[in-house]
């Protein structure tokens, strides 16, 4: 059972305390059959004859190169902790032969700066870098399917592509990756597990696939400088306190068809002030000792369109409002005015929008163009480089 008693200093601290502990590994291998040494590599033969696994280094570290292929013999594993606290190594490249990774295989190799993971390797193990306190960089192909628990936990990569090929991110797998700025998620992924990137402290922008499921336990909390989320329509389990203590979010946006919001999902974000939902109220679910979706969250308000039923002027504590902006084109001011093109928006006070425009509704890509807040339930926009394009669209969003 897990117990949380918030308060407004003490919820990162609580968040930090419950991320995973990696235990040193002093144990001494005991390998299944007879080492064999080769250059500067460990390895036994795998039960075929004809493939090997390797299980230790010899060499003197710097750029380390792992055969695919060495004595007629085919590499196609590395034994877990095979180079644990190698303070020699500088880079790794890892042949696309390697189908068997085990755990732990770089853990603490304080040294090692990038890693090249060829084509081939389906499968990133558990705490493979953990760590790895001087890893920047490391390339993730379109071979790998899972990315396993504390994968990357605690280096400071600057930034992660994780290709459609990953269904899966391990439990604290980028947790602690304090320098990492943007995350770029593939569609594909469907699972973000508990804590996946906790602790990115530098994480400004992360988009959501729209295959994604699930979100696991404060998979994204105390990343202090995540300014807005999507949750998307296929979203059908977000996590206990996934986005708590992110300090500099403000807008969240739950798409249509996204059925859950949890405990402590937005718990102690307080700059947030929009949660705007596209379908109906979503049921609330997970731990309840993990306090209410937005404790702690002084200034938010939900917003909800109409049509969608199971509102009220609350939700889960906080003021809910009908979210209602229309472009106005009958009022005598649609259209082109002093060279510029231009309509009123109106709704009820105090709602915020974002005025967007495209070139082809075909295969739309919209652009924002400005947000702001109807304070007096009414807006006139108008725009000064409507004449630079052959033709343009103009719509309101959720900000």
């Amino acid at each position: 059972m897990r117990i949380l008693s918030f308060s407004s200093s003490g919820i990162g601290n609580f968040l930090k305390s419950i991320r995973r502990t990696i235990p040193s590994f002093c144990a001494l291998l005991v390998l299944a059959a007879p080492v064999t040494i080769q250059a500067q590599f460990t390895y036994t033969t795998n039960a075929d004859g004809s493939t090997i696994t390797i299980t230790g280094y010899t060499g003197s570290g710097g750029a380390m190169n792992i055969p695919a292929s060495t004595n007629g013999f085919t590499v196609t594993g590395i034994q877990q902790h095979a180079f644990i606290n190698n303070y020699s190594l500088t880079s790794v490249t890892i042949p696309g032969s390697i189908t068997n990774i085990g755990d732990a295989v770089f853990y603490s190799c304080r040294n090692l700066t990038n890693a090249t993971i060829s084509n081939g390797v389906t499968s990133i193990g558990g705490d493979m870098f953990n760590e790895c306190l001087s890893l920047t960089s490391v390339s993730i192909p379109d071979s790998v399917t899972n990315i396993g628990n504390g994968a990357f936990d605690d280096c400071p990569l600057t930034s992660a592509v994780i290709p459609g090929s990953v269904t899966s991110i391990g439990e604290s797998a980028f947790a602690g990756c304090d320098l990492l700025t943007n995350d770029m998620i593939a569609n594909g992924v469907t699972s973000i597990e508990a804590q996946a990137f906790e602790d990115c402290h530098s994480l400004k922008c992360v988009e959501l696939p729209n295959t994604l499921t699930n979100i696991g336990y404060a998979a994204f909390a105390n990343c202090y400088v995540l300014g807005n989320v999507t949750i998307p329509s296929s979203v059908i389990g977000p996590g206990d306190l996934a986005f708590a203590a992110d300090d500099s979010l403000t807008n969240a946006t739950f798409a249509k068809g996204a059925t859950g919001i949890a405990h402590g999902m937005f718990a102690a974000c307080p700059n947030l002030t929009g949660v705007f939902f596209s379908g109906n109220a979503p049921a609330l679910d997970g731990y309840a000792g993990d306090g209410p979706v937005f404790s702690y969250d002084t200034n938010v308000t939900v917003y909800y369109l109409i049509g969608t039923t199971g509102w009220s002027n609350t939700y889960q504590g906080v003021p809910a409002v009908l979210w209602n902006p229309q472009i106005q084109t009958s009022d005598g001011y649609f259209g082109v005015r002093s060279n510029q093109f231009g309509f009123n928006i109106t709704c009820t006070n105090s709602i915020p929008i974002v005025i967007e425009a495209c070139t082809n509704l075909a295969n739309p890509v919209w652009t924002p163009l400005t947000n702001v807040s109807l304070t007096n339930g009414s807006f006139y926009f108008s725009d000064p480089q409507w004449t630079n394009y052959p033709g343009r669209f103009y719509g309101i969003g959720f900000p």
